[in-house]
């Protein structure tokens, strides 16, 4: 079995494959001002990446998401997460607060998806 890495640079890849498996690392947003446009934009990343893997969100396994601010970015967040997964097909997730890479981020998620 041989690992797959796509759009590696020397510190990471934006995704690896290995077998079925597809690990995406965490994607985050350009300057979109708000939550609901970070999130929305973030989870177009992952749809490309995905579909570049060989997968989809249908075949979410895991979600990690990291929120700058939960109290106040929770709600928003997560009305854009829930509309954008097919009915059905949650993955496992995980949601936390965290000190993100640049102040202007306020959302990252990296996801654990298999092949279709």
């Amino acid at each position: 079995m041989s690992i797959q890495r796509i759009h590696s640079n020397n510190r990471l890849s934006g995704a690896v494959t290995f077998a079925e498996l597809v690990f995406l690392s965490g994607q985050v947003p350009g300057p979109s001002s708000d939550i609901s446009g970070q999130t929305r934009e973030v989870l177009e990343k992952i749809d490309a990446l995905l579909a570049e893997a060989g997968s989809d969100k249908d075949h979410l396994l895991s979600a990690t998401l990291y929120l700058k601010d939960i109290q106040a970015d929770f709600g928003a967040m997560n009305e854009v997460w829930s509309a954008w997964l097919s009915p059905g097909q949650a993955p496992a997730r995980t949601t936390l607060q965290a000190a993100l890479a640049r102040p202007e981020i306020l959302v990252e998620i990296s996801v654990i998806a298999v092949r279709r």
